[in-house]
């Protein structure tokens, strides 16, 4: 999908960073936006500097608020999976009802949307869908237990989906951001490297959204060298451990 105006888009993950600026730019574009998001407020906040936006609370962990929420959407021409959550944990650290709150909204909760929406899309013929993964999706990266198997878990189901969706009109693509500087990644304590902040990260999805390519990694050269590491044969990745 190159023209985005006039098209409807169901932004999952709109009340902060990436899912902000990403909506202002969509609006820009002259997209409507369906925008989904646990805060309300902060849903209406953003909605109300947009030209043509909707709110609609959403709790990406509950089915039945999900399968809810898919009827008041109502016809969309495309859905942003870009829900998540973070908290950095290391394995001897392991915190178990935290590890599962990351992985339901990050993992299950992009399950529960998409078997909603995409069947209405096969049966449609048409429909655009963007999933945000993750660079630390590509390979177990120390201190990530919960977030990093969960946006594993996110690049293999769109790969998925791209095979099995080939020819039914669905459009399915991944972008994977590197770090991006929002309330999350302030948790950090360690360096990020090539740290973006959230308006530069939603122009490379836009981006992304306008090409036909499936999968997008970005800020260049960080994503270079993580798809690098992945490649790495786990004698030389886990050397001295």
């Amino acid at each position: 999908m190159t023209d985005l105006k006039d098209k409807t888009f169901w932004l999952i993950g709109a009340s902060e960073g990436l899912g902000r600026d990403l909506a202002k730019r969509l609006d820009r574009e002259g997209a409507h936006l369906v925008l989904s998001a646990r805060s309300e407020d902060r849903l209406k906040s953003l909605a109300a500097d947009l030209g043509s936006a909707r709110v609609l609370p959403l709790d990406v962990t509950d089915l039945d608020a999900v399968r809810a929420a898919v009827e008041k959407a109502g016809e969309i021409d495309g859905l942003i999976y870009n829900a998540g959550a973070y908290e950095p944990m290391a394995a001897s650290d392991w915190d178990t009802e935290q590890a599962l709150k990351i992985a339901d909204v990050n993992f299950m909760g992009a399950l529960r949307v998409l078997g909603e929406v995409v069947p209405r899309f096969v049966r449609r013929g048409a429909g655009d869908i963007t999933i945000v993964g993750s660079l630390a999706g590509y390979r177990g990266l120390p201190a990530n237990i919960g977030y990093g198997a969960s946006k594993s878990g996110l690049i293999s189901l769109a790969e998925t989906m791209r095979h099995d969706l080939k020819n039914t009109g669905v459009t399915v693509r991944l972008v994977n951001p590197g770090f991006i500087r929002t309330r999350l990644t302030a948790k950090n304590a360690f360096k990020m490297p090539q740290i973006m902040e959230p308006e530069d990260a939603a122009r490379h999805v836009l981006d992304a959204m306008k090409s036909r390519r499936f999968r997008t990694d970005f800020p260049k050269p960080f994503a270079w060298a993580i798809r690098a590491f992945d490649l790495l044969p786990d004698l030389a990745a886990y050397r001295g451990r």
